[in-house]
């Protein structure tokens, strides 16, 4: 059904490439959010994700998974935005004073969130390369495989970088967060 929306999509169909907007945009939102960590300047990156993948559709094989590729676009875009010192300095105020909401549902506990909140705090302090792998795997539950396609990279490189990262992580909790390891393992 996927690869019939980008044929169709690749042929003019702009209806049917809304169709693929409205199938992953909220992944793309997702990720651009978790690497830039501001919601109007990910809300900016995905809207750029789409409009180059648009262009970019004509070389796109709609015999590949959809969801990879845009995924890979916006990557490279927040990345780019993430590099514009004052855009990172002004989500990184943003993170101090609003920590984002969806990393803990309306249901949860203050305990739960203020976790989570700490946990996110852990993660920001890894490298961007660390932090992505684990957003990609973790938070928007990517296979070993979509997060290869993501990277660009072999899924032996996703495995060992991800270990790599939660060795790191580990450190980090063990090191300046050791209320999370109370009753828990990383």
């Amino acid at each position: 059904m996927e690869s019939d929306w980008i044929v169709r999509a690749q042929g003019g169909d702009h209806a049917a490439y809304e169709k693929l907007v409205r199938q992953h945009e909220e992944a793309v939102f997702r990720l651009a959010y978790l690497i830039v960590g501001d919601a109007d300047a990910a809300q900016d990156v995905a809207q750029d994700t789409f409009l180059q993948a648009y262009r970019q559709l004509g070389r796109f094989d709609p015999a590949r998974p959809f969801r990879p590729w845009v995924l890979r676009i916006a990557r490279n875009l927040a990345r780019n935005q993430r590099r514009s010192f004052a855009r990172y300095l002004a989500a990184a105020r943003h993170w101090f004073t609003n920590a984002p909401e969806s990393v803990a549902s309306a249901e949860s506990d203050e305990l739960e969130r203020l976790e989570a909140q700490t946990l996110w705090a852990a993660i920001r302090r890894l490298e961007p390369q660390e932090q992505e792998i684990i957003y990609l795997r973790y938070f928007l539950e990517l296979s070993v495989q979509e997060t290869a396609e993501v990277l660009g990279v072999a899924p032996g490189t996703v495995k060992s970088r991800l270990s790599r990262a939660l060795r790191r992580l580990k450190g980090v909790v063990l090191h300046d967060f050791p209320l999370l390891v109370e009753g828990r393992s990383l």
